[in-house]
Order: structure tokens, then sequence, then C-alpha cells
């Protein structure tokens, strides 16, 4: 059985898959939320200045921020002490 996801593991998913813009398609899908999940995880993160909204020609896609690679950084190096290895995506 699957664990739970935290949401600091699902931020730092959504942040991570998000170096390259994306759209919230392509977010929610890879990332395993139904949209309205989704659409909370992202507003927070945007709100957080971690995630900023870019537009292709009329769709808004996403992509991690500056200050989003402190977050990955942080988060990577405490889940690998507790865990004894790297957060990885669970697709």
């Amino acid at each position: 059985m699957a664990e739970r996801r935290t949401p600091y593991e699902i931020y730092w998913e959504i942040l991570v898959y998000c170096k390259t813009p994306r759209s919230f398609t392509a977010i929610i899908s890879r990332c395993d939320l139904n949209s309205k999940t989704g659409q909370e995880y992202i507003a927070f993160l945007c709100g957080k200045e971690y995630l900023a909204v870019t537009k292709d020609g009329e769709r808004n896609s996403y992509v991690a921020t500056g200050h989003a690679r402190d977050y990955i950084a942080l988060f990577t190096e405490l889940y690998q002490k507790l865990f004894d290895r790297i957060p990885g995506f669970r697709l």
C-alpha cells in the first residue's frame, strides 16, 4: 500500500517538475492531483513566489522561481537525512 504524500512532498514535486514551464493540466497529471487540490497547491506556491505564471500564447504556464531553488535544496537535504535517500516522484 502506498503511503500518502505530505503537502511538503507535493510542493517539492510540483517545483521540481516546473523547472521548465508547465501547463496546469501537465502538473496535475504528472503529480497525480485532482483539479481542485492542484489549484490549491499551485495558488499557495504562486502566493509564496515559488511559482510564476508565464503566458504561452493564450495558455498560462507555471515555472519555478529562484526562491524555489532554496526550498528544493532544503527539502531534499532534510528528506535525505530522514530517509537515507532523496525524494522522488511517485509515478
